[in-house]
Order: C-alpha cells, then sequence, then structure tokens
C-alpha cells in the first residue's frame, strides 16, 4: 500500500471516527433536550442550521477552507432536503423510542439504492445488493415485535427515511457537479437551510411565552442547546466528507453501526426497551455490514488489479 493510500485511509478512519462519536452523541443530547426541557423541535433544528453556518465562518476566517462562488439556484432543492432531513429525523426521534427511531433510519440504505439506480443510472453487484437482507431482516425483526411504534411516529419515521435518501444522494451529486469539496458547499447550503426554516418556524411553534424560542429558558437548558448545535456542526461536515469521499450507501452502511451501539445506549440511559428480537436485529445488521464490507473492499481490489493490468 502506497504512502498516499494509507494517508486516505487514515483521514477516511478519523472522518468516521468523527461522525461516529458525533452522531450517538447529537442523538441522546437531542432526546434530553425533548424530555427534559421540552424544547421545540424545529426551533432546536434552526439553532444546529445556524451554528453550522458559524462554525463553517469561522473556519474560513482561519484559513481552513476558502469558499467557492456558488449559485442559490443549484443548490435550493439541497437545502430544502436539509430542511427536511434533520426535521423529520428529529420528529421521528420526538414520537419513537431510539430503538425503532434507528432501525427506520436502515431503511435508507435500500431507498438510496433504489434511487442511484433509477435516476442515476448506477449499478450495484449483486453480492452488495444481498447484503440489505440480513439489515432489512433486523428491521423486520424490531418492527413487528416492537409494541411501541405509534401510527404518528411510523408517519415521521417514513419520511425521514425518503427525504434523507435524497438528501444524501444530492450530497454526494452536488460536490461532484459543482466541483467542491464538503465545507465549501455547506458554507452556502447551511445558511439557506436555516433561512427557509426561519419562515416555517412561526407557522408551528411559538416564538414567545411558554415554550417559546424567545421564553423564559433556563441557563443549563440554553447551554444545553448551544452545545447540541456544535455537536450538529460536526455531524453535518462529517456527513458531507464522508460521502464527497466515498458514497451515500457506504456512509449508510456505517450508519448501520451506529444503529447498534445507540440502540444499547438507549437501552442504558432511557430505559427503551431491548426484547431478543431487537438483539436478533442488532446481530443480522451487523452480519449485513460485515458483508457489505468484505464484498466492497474485494471489489475495489479487483478494481485496482484490472487498472495495474492495463497497458
Amino acid at each position: 500500500m502506497s504512502l498516499l493510500n494509507l494517508s486516505a485511509n487514515r483521514r477516511l478512519a478519523v472522518g468516521l471516527l468523527v461522525n461516529l462519536l458525533s452522531s450517538i452523541c447529537i442523538v441522546f443530547i437531542n432526546k434530553w433536550i425533548y424530555v427534559r426541557y421540552g424544547f421545540p423541535n424545529m426551533t432546536l433544528t434552526l439553532v444546529h442550521f445556524v451554528v453550522t453556518w458559524l462554525g463553517l465562518y469561522i473556519c474560513q476566517k482561519f484559513d481552513i477552507f476558502s469558499p467557492k462562488s456558488l449559485q442559490l439556484r443549484r443548490i435550493a432543492w439541497l437545502a430544502l432536503s436539509f430542511c427536511g432531513f434533520v426535521a423529520f429525523t428529529n420528529l421521528s426521534l420526538q414520537n419513537n423510542s431510539i430503538g425503532t427511531y434507528q432501525l427506520a433510519k436502515s431503511m435508507t440504505t435500500p431507498v438510496i439504492i433504489l434511487i442511484q439506480t433509477t435516476y442515476y443510472k448506477k449499478t450495484f453487484s449483486t453480492k452488495i445488493k444481498l447484503t440489505l437482507v440480513p439489515i432489512t431482516l433486523g428491521v423486520i425483526l424490531n418492527s413487528y415485535f416492537d409494541v411501541r411504534f405509534n401510527l404518528l411516529g411510523t408517519v415521521f419515521a417514513s419520511l425521514g427515511v425518503l427525504v434523507t435518501s435524497l438528501y444524501q444522494v444530492w450530497v454526494g451529486a452536488k460536490q461532484h457537479e459543482l466541483q467542491v469539496n464538503s465545507m465549501q458547499l455547506l458554507y452556502y447550503q447551511a445558511p439557506l437551510s436555516s433561512g427557509f426554516l426561519l419562515c416555517v418556524v412561526p407557522l408551528f411553534e411559538p416564538l414567545t411565552g411558554d415554550k417559546g424560542i424567545f421564553g423564559p429558558w433556563s441557563l443549563p437548558a440554553l447551554v444545553t442547546v448551544l452545545f447540541s448545535g456544535v455537536v450538529a456542526f460536526l455531524v453535518n461536515l462529517s456527513i458531507y466528507w464522508i460521502i464527497g469521499n466515498t458514497s451515500a450507501v457506504t456512509y449508510n452502511m456505517f450508519g448501520h453501526f451506529k444503529f447498534c451501539i445507540t440502540l444499547i445506549g438507549g437501552y442504558l440511559l432511557f430505559h427503551d426497551p431491548l426484547s431478543l428480537n431487537q438483539a436478533l436485529g442488532i446481530l443480522c445488521t451487523l452480519a449485513g455490514i460485515l458483508s457489505y464490507t468484505h464484498f466492497k473492499l474485494a471489489e475495489q481490489e479487483e478494481g485496482k488489479s484490472r487498472l495495474a493490468q492495463r497497458p
């Protein structure tokens, strides 16, 4: 393995680690904010967007990256899908147990493959597609026996899967189409998404009074919300970086690993039920992740061998 490949692999490992830790952290912080303080969902999403843009603004001031001029109309749909992605996943988290929330999200992978196959004419080997079988089985094991499923939570979870799939596909497509990196794209998209959401929040949530954004929140509540915004900045940036350097499907496979850890964390911290069926679902999901990793690495090595054999 060349030094260049080793360096790239190390950067990928760091990016995955940052995403792993920040994603798990944001789930439990958001759940704590909803349960302990009752902070409004869409307002919390808006705070995350604003803090993400402020973080990127600070980064460019320290020359960590250079902004690239982009036409806003070319990223408008991406910005809208970003709003839907965070809003619906937060609503799913708010109306479901953490276990159900994570298992519903695992359906994002087959939807992404369907979108990329149908609209982007991307092909996936049969082996890669078959790795979805144990992952889907894990979802069935949980959803069939999980007595905490509810209609409203299911609706939000389903919308979250659809919008998240579109968002993640567009994240990778826009980086290649516009020839920008993760920070350059997110630098424009985050404030645009904030503007869209700012117009919507007053229609659904109070601005003043009890539970309003300008309501009488305690100092611990405000500190926790701001801290969740910092963690959300790391989540958003690492998502863009991972998808831009790998693929939306690979990012989702990594997400299934996070689901296993978060499911156990939900049981330990919030006393969400963890039945034998859910334990079997975790094992099925891990089997799918390991299979995907094995087949993906084998395909990459095969591709390198073919390139090396060319005259």
